[in-house]
């Protein structure tokens, strides 16, 4: 393996950790290396805190060793002020000779200037090492800032002949359930990893959910998104009383009411929507957990990144059939009986 491959990947191991806290920052991992030796490492703790620059010389003992060693870092360097210094600034003063960066940071304060910076500053910089590892770790990040929208995760459990629930007419009726109790807190861990939960307005009046995480550490909780043209959500539901910010995107109007915020749709189409998400309130991501209208939505307009897709093994023969989808199966997992597959869009 090529010496800087190796550290690479220590660096992007290291980034994983902050996966749940850091968004809507990137996760950042790096690694300080000196005569074949690591000296330092660091990576993004928590959005607001630290980067993993600050982080990883801070952690090296003795500063005057950074001046013949090895910065190995999975994003370029920040150029900006924003929450925190520029990563770069640091560097060229910490009299660090070397970076190795995994990818260009794609946000358009930062691409390019971060290297740059160093360039002119007598700094060696050496681009693209596990570029494509370094852009799969932060798929949310990047999407968002080259398609300025969030990264969409569709997300759905199902019977192994397709449906995804028996079709219910009353409100109180409990909706069948397909995962087990390990799926239940894998599906949370997810939750905690994105920007934004949406589901429709027939979702919350069936089932009232929380959308919230529960079973799992995170930063903060995902914002509440929910499609209701019409203003059907019944008025005593969790996502409108329970204090916690909620996005209504309906036909009628623009108001905030406690914690819900109504934005009046100009256009039905879901782009519009997900743009908001993106330019208003900053949203990287978004997992949509249903119903099957919505979610096949989504599906028609070819506007989903990635499916998590849950199958038990057990027949309903029927119901409300769950969407199809073309994708590509980037992973597949089986947790008990139960068959967890992840696609990729293979439309693009």
């Amino acid at each position: 393996m090529d010496i800087d491959e190796r550290y690479m990947r220590r660096a992007i191991q290291l980034a994983k950790l902050g996966a749940g806290w850091v968004s809507p920052n990137p996760m950042v991992g790096a690694v300080i290396v000196r005569e074949g030796k690591i000296i330092g490492e660091g990576y993004h703790h928590c959005y607001g805190k630290a980067h993993a620059e600050v982080n990883a010389v801070a952690s090296v003992f003795d500063k005057n060793l950074l001046h013949d060693a090895t910065i190995y870092v999975t994003l370029e360097p920040c150029s900006h002020y924003g929450k925190t210094p520029p990563c770069s600034e640091l560097i060229i003063k910490s009299g660090i000779p070397r970076v190795v960066v995994g990818m260009t940071d794609p946000f358009a304060k930062v691409h390019g200037r971060g290297i740059n910076m160093l360039r002119e500053a007598g700094v060696e910089v050496v681009t693209g090492v596990l570029e494509a590892d370094c852009r799969a770790l932060n798929k949310h990040f990047v999407t968002a800032h080259t398609l300025h929208r969030p990264y969409v995760l569709l997300k759905w459990a199902q019977s192994r002949d397709g449906f995804m629930d028996k079709t219910r007419t009353n409100d109180g009726e409990p909706p069948v359930r397909f995962s087990t109790s390990l799926t239940t807190v894998l599906m949370h861990r997810e939750r905690s990893h994105v920007d934004a939960i949406m589901v429709g307005a027939r979702t919350v009046a069936l089932d009232d959910p929380s959308l919230t995480v529960r079973l799992c550490d995170c930063r903060v909780n995902p914002l509440r998104v929910v499609l209701d043209g019409r203003l059907s959500m019944p008025a005593e539901s969790k996502l409108l009383t329970d204090g916690l910010p909620t996005v209504v995107y309906n036909r009628y109007r623009n108001c905030i009411v406690g914690n819900v915020e109504y934005v009046k749709l100009e256009h039905d189409g879901l782009l519009d929507i997900l743009e908001d998400l993106y330019v208003r309130k900053g949203v990287t991501s978004l997992m949509v957990e249903g119903g099957a209208s919505l979610l096949g939505q989504f599906v028609s307009a070819g506007l989903w990144d990635e499916a998590r897709i849950e199958t038990a093994p057990f027949n309903l023969e029927c119901g409300v059939v769950a969407p199809k989808l073309n994708g590509i199966i980037e992973n597949l997992q089986f947790h008990g009986g139960n068959r967890v597959e992840f696609l990729m869009n293979g439309v693009k």
